[in-house]
Order: C-alpha cells, then structure tokens, then sequence
C-alpha cells in the first residue's frame, strides 16, 4: 500500500553569528548550512496496520510525512502510495488520506466547526449523502456533536483535536497521518482519540501512520515502530521485540504481614522496603519473577503482590542511547 524507496532531503538554513556587524554582512554576504533531513529513507507499510514513526526532536519524522503526503518535494527518491506519487499527483493523491498536524489547523479559526466541514465536503466534492453519513458517525464516535456550531477559536485544544480528526476524515481517506495528534491534551481526551483511532482502524480497515513523543500513544495503538535519527531510519520491528530486547527487568512489590527478617533473593535489588511492603528490582537474564514470588512465599506471610513492567519511557531512552540520538 505505502512504498517508500531511498528517499532524500536537505534544506539550506542561514547562519550568522550575533551583533549588528554579523547582520549586515550577512546582507550581503549569507552563509547556508545544509541540513540532511532524510538520508536515504525506505519501507513499506500494508493495508490496515497502525505504525509508530518514533524519533528526537528534528529526527525528520515530520519531513517524512509531509513528503509522503504531497507538501514537500524530496531531492530524489521514490514513493508509491495506492499507485500514485503524492508530489506528482497531488489532486487524485489527496483524496486517499487524511493528515492531523498536532501544531496546524484546517479548520477556519473564526467560523463554526461545521461550515469547516461543509467547506471540505466541496474541496472534497463529497456526496451529500456520505457527508452526513460520515459526519454523524464522526461527531458521536469523537462526542463533538455539541461543539459544532461553535467558532474554533472558542474551542479547548482538547475538542480542537477532536474536530481536526473529524476533518481529516470526512472524506472517507484509506491512510491517516497523525502528527502529533494528542499533544496538549487532558487525559480523557487522548483516551477519547486513542479509542476512536482503533476504531476507525478496525471497522474501516483504515492505515494509520503516527508520530509522537508520548509513548504512551504507541503504546496503546501500535503494533509495529520505525525508529528515525539523524535523518536514517535505525529500526523497524514489532513493539513487543523492542521490549523485549531492552525491558530486562520487572518491579515486585508485595505487602505481607509485619516481617522484618532479611530478605536477600539472587538476581533481585530492593528499590524499597517497610515493615510491611517491599519493592524488587528483578534482572529476568537471572531469575523467573515466578521463583522469586515462590522463594518470598517461603520467607513472608503474602498479602498483596503487583509485578509492573519497565515503562515504555525508559525502554524508548535506552533504544535512543544505543544508537546515540
């Protein structure tokens, strides 16, 4: 469905140093630095799968959106999406996808959200029919019914997002770009848009690329990441095999009964400890949590126990530090 092949692109960025002297020999006298945004980009994505497209600040996540979605022209490089080529064919290409920029609107700042969307319907030129059909199966799925005939600006960022997804859709897009698409947001509105993106995905087998630095995001949504840096990509695998590779230990706590004897288990760290709760740091390369909990078993009365996995934060941290991003 996606194919994207050797894709590349700089961009010349001026550069002086500071004082009033600097500026105006910069006048007439500029120096450039050149930026490599995107050295030599591919992969492939297929119908219905949900991607995390993760990486620093200035990785070139963006960049590679707003190529493959027909903003940017690369230096050189292919990109065949549905069989067409977004900067080439940018009128047919639009009409495949949907694009939410966390940091941009579409939506017109000073109108009611839906002249918005009756103005997209004739950019769109969609049927009535399927317009609203569409947008009353988006307004009650992103509970934004009550927000429609209210200006933009008016809006909480919150249910701005939640009508720019609405946006994006209207036109019944097979691919969904999502940059930044939670940014700002409280937590029952990520939950609302997280829920909504599975939806949409399941029911209407609709592709979904997604950027952002909230692991939690991918977390709850993908399946597969592609890691960029530097303009390269430097990763692509399922998410449970990063975890693996890179969430070597597990935190127990368990509350028990008054105990204070020692409680020394090979292959464990105490984080913490009380008269009645102790935390473990558990190197699984060592022990099985399982022998752990069977070897506490043996020394303390248990009343409680939580085994939590290393948070995905630290997992994306180390994943960065390897490959020195």
């Amino acid at each position: 469905m996606i194919q994207v092949k050797s894709l590349n692109k700089t961009f010349k960025v001026a550069k002086r140093n500071a004082g009033i002297g600097s500026a105006v020999k910069s006048l007439f006298k500029p120096q450039y630095s050149t930026i490599h945004a995107l050295e030599d980009i591919s992969f492939n994505i297929d119908e219905g799968e949900i991607v995390g497209y993760i990486g620093p600040n200035g990785a070139g996540k963006s960049t590679t959106i707003k190529v493959i979605s027909g903003i940017l022209v690369p230096d050189s490089g292919k990109c065949d999406i549905l069989g067409l080529t977004p900067w080439k064919n940018r009128i047919d290409h639009v009409k495949n996808i949907g694009v939410v920029f966390g940091q941009r609107s579409q939506l017109w700042w000073d109108v009611p959200v839906i002249d918005s969307f009756n103005l997209l319907k004739d950019i769109y030129k969609i049927p009535t029919k399927d317009f609203n059909d569409n947008l009353d199966l988006l307004t009650s799925s992103l509970n934004i019914s009550s927000i429609l005939t209210t200006p933009v600006r008016q809006l909480s960022l919150g249910q701005r997002m939640r009508c720019e997804i609405a946006a994006s859709l209207l036109h019944n897009p097979k691919i969904l770009f999502l940059d930044e698409p939670t940014i700002g947001l409280d937590a029952v509105s990520k939950i609302a848009v997280r829920n909504f993106i599975k939806t949409i995905n399941k029911e209407k087998n609709v592709t979904v690329i997604l950027t952002t630095h909230d692991m939690s995001d991918i977390e709850a949504l993908a399946e597969r990441i592609i890691l960029i840096g530097k303009g390269r990509i430097l990763l692509d695998g399922s998410l449970t095999e990063l975890k693996n590779k890179f969430a070597t230990h597990k935190t127990l706590t368990v509350d028990f009964k008054e105990n204070s004897s020692d409680i020394n288990i090979e292959g464990t760290s105490i984080l913490s400890r009380s008269k009645e709760r102790i935390a473990l740091s558990v190197d699984l390369n060592k022990v099985k949590v399982s022998e752990v909990i069977s070897t506490l078993s043996n020394k303390i009365d248990i009343i409680d126990l939580s085994v939590d996995s290393r948070p995905i934060e630290e997992v994306i941290i180390d994943l960065y530090k390897e490959y020195q991003i």
